[in-house]
């Protein structure tokens, strides 16, 4: 993209196996991106952040003093600069005050905190879809929300406040079990889902009636083909809607049934999600989770460096 004005900020979004960055303007206008694979289990490995965060600042024609902000795993402890936690209830307005500087760094880098649950009986911890949430806060106030991923948050915002959250490790199971368990066998794990396939739809309705069925009817993925009631091709839709039906049956027995979520996702996931969840009784709005997370940084970015 042409640069027509001057930046304000470099907006970073880094993952445990992707990179983000953008260009912002000062009204948060996107200038330049730039996007790669170097997550945080590439840099950590050897390669190091400040070369890779160089090398796409570069790509995106950035000023070599341009200040720079970044949610998400650069904060982990095993990351660039840990960026401690910040304790539930966390109001999401004052998170960019608890930023860490990268220190002896060319230009000012602050990377922002995650949040944790810090309850011996559900401990949990968030980092990066705090700022996703901080991207929306406007819009929600309080809300009871689902970002879907690797692995699923759901959070309940209180008047701007993260009050308390649960995480599903929905994503990474479908992966585990597709690719190092005897379901390997039964599912391609390339093969695209959609919303309205017969075998997503089957088995999400078993998962939402019977909660126990994500785990007990997981065999089944496997058996249906033995036994010749469904071919190879369905077994990833099958797995998918006993997966997500179970995580959306679980959440609706914590945080409760026939309510309003906000969804936070991009991609394919959105629609899989949007369906499961109305087949559950809640009422959906959507928000793309990349302009969540870029809305986010930009925020950040102006509170940190106190523009008004």
């Amino acid at each position: 993209m042409t640069q027509t004005l001057a930046p304000f900020c470099a907006a970073v979004d880094w993952g445990t196996s992707s990179f983000r960055l953008w260009l912002l303007d000062e009204a948060g206008a996107v200038l330049a991106e730039s996007r790669g694979g170097e997550g945080m289990m590439h840099c950590a490995s050897g390669a190091g952040f400040q070369p890779v965060l160089d090398a796409h600042l570069a790509k995106a024609g950035a000023p070599a003093d341009l200040p720079v902000v970044i949610c998400g795993m650069a904060g982990a402890r095993q990351g660039w600069l840990e960026a401690p936690y910040v304790p539930a209830p966390a109001a999401l307005s004052e998170l960019p005050l608890n930023a860490v500087s990268i220190a002896d760094a060319t230009a000012d880098i602050r990377i922002l905190p995650g949040i944790s649950l810090n309850d011996a009986s559900s401990p949990n911890v968030m980092r990066g879809e705090e700022t996703q949430l901080l991207g929306t806060v406007e819009a929600l106030g309080s809300a009871l929300v689902c970002m879907p991923g690797t692995h699923s948050k759901w959070v309940r915002v209180e008047a701007g406040a993260v009050t308390r959250f649960s995480t599903f490790m929905t994503g990474e199971l479908f992966s585990v079990l597709t690719r190092h368990a005897i379901l390997q066998h039964a599912v391609d794990a390339e093969s695209v889902v959609k919303s309205d396939d017969a075998a997503f739809l089957a088995a999400l309705e078993r998962a939402i009636a019977q909660p126990d069925a994500s785990l007990s009817g997981l065999f089944g993925v496997r058996a249906a083909q033995l036994l010749g009631y469904e071919p190879r091709d369905d077994g990833a839709a099958h797995l998918s809607g006993l997966l997500i039906g179970g995580e959306v049956a679980a959440a609706r027995s914590l945080y409760g049934a026939d309510s309003a979520v906000t969804l936070i996702a991009s991609g394919g996931v959105s629609a899989l999600y949007e369906t499961a969840l109305a087949r559950a009784g809640f009422t959906v709005t959507l928000i793309d989770a990349e302009a969540a997370s870029r809305n986010g940084l930009y925020r950040s970015a102006r509170q940190i460096w106190d523009v008004k």
